[in-house]
């Protein structure tokens, strides 16, 4: 019998692979993308070194076996349904969330309003490379990076000689969004599963967020933010600066080798702790009457939050 497997790192991996048209299964041990002709007469098209991914977006035309769905959550890596071209984020899955001390302590900063200032404040400091203005709550902490966010885009449309008149898109339609912002969409949801795919696997939940709420990868929007005008923004506008034949794609493709020139996988987890230690206080300890494990869990090479 082969020995269990065992997540690796989120920083070791590559950080995104897109998957259109096909079907995902699992034909002898091995992540492969195959046709549709039957089981086992199937020619193999595609392996996918599954746990060296740190996310998978799954486009249209893809369907996804049972076996394969359980292999991504047993190596710990991230599923996201997305639309044409990675323009919308649909659904995903979870692999992370083993651990429940990280849930509280994410809970407690974001349940007190002077804690989580602290943590709003270091968010600011880290996107921004300065200290915010003093004695400011986090709605006018948010009113000051909104503006500072549209001059941001304003300055890299005129970088790249692009026609910018602002974020703007229509969730139902998509197709009728202006280039910049079609490019602007597709990168933004390559950046949001890779930094879901890190924020499951150091533990925390991607609901809890300290400047976005009322979502479900709140959490991920306020990490996202850190990196988006290093990353992903200046890249979309490059692309679309160019007009290739198909902008999302190459995007997609712009985006994946920023990740890598950034290494920004390696990044994630350690901010998220550095962000959170803002607040100040230590981890929750478990209840000296609480029951622990009857099976102790093995020690695993994979990050705080991977199951396995």
């Amino acid at each position: 019998m082969l020995p269990p497997l065992k997540p690796i790192p989120i920083k070791e991996r590559m950080s995104i692979v897109f998957v259109e048209k096909g079907e995902i299964d699992v034909v002898d041990g091995a992540f492969v993308v195959v046709d549709q002709q039957g089981f086992r007469v199937r020619p193999v098209l595609t392996h996918i070194p599954l746990g060296g991914v740190a996310c998978i977006m799954l486009e249209p035309g893809t369907r996804v076996s049972h076996m394969a769905a359980a292999l991504a959550a047993r190596v710990g890596t991230l599923l996201v349904w997305v639309g044409e071209a990675g323009v919308r984020l649909y659904s995903s899955g979870q692999p992370g969330g083993a651990r429940a001390d990280r849930l509280l302590y994410q809970a407690r900063l974001a349940l007190d309003d002077a804690l989580r200032l602290k943590v709003v404040r270091k968010m600011y400091a880290m996107r921004f490379g300065e200290e915010p203005p003093a004695r400011r709550s986090v709605e006018q902490l948010r009113g000051i990076e909104g503006a500072r966010v549209k001059r941001s885009y304003q300055l890299l449309a005129q970088k790249f000689g692009v026609k910018w008149t602002g974020r703007a898109y229509n969730p139902e339609d998509w197709d009728v969004s202006d280039l910049p912002n079609r490019c602007m969409s597709s990168a933004t949801a390559a950046l949001y599963g890779v930094t879901e795919a890190a924020v499951l696997a150091a533990g925390y939940a991607p609901a809890v967020g300290f400047i976005h709420t009322g979502k479900p990868l709140s959490f991920v929007y306020d990490v996202a933010d850190i990196y988006k005008f290093d990353t992903v923004v200046p890249a979309a506008f490059q692309v679309a600066a160019s007009s290739p034949p198909n902008p999302e794609r190459a995007v997609r493709l712009a985006c994946r080798d920023i990740f890598r020139k950034t290494k920004l996988l390696e990044r994630i987890i350690p901010d998220i702790e550095e962000i959170l230690a803002a607040g100040e206080i230590p981890r929750p300890e478990a209840p000296e009457d609480a029951v622990g494990p009857a099976i102790p869990n093995p020690e695993s090479l994979g990050d705080a939050g991977h199951r396995a």
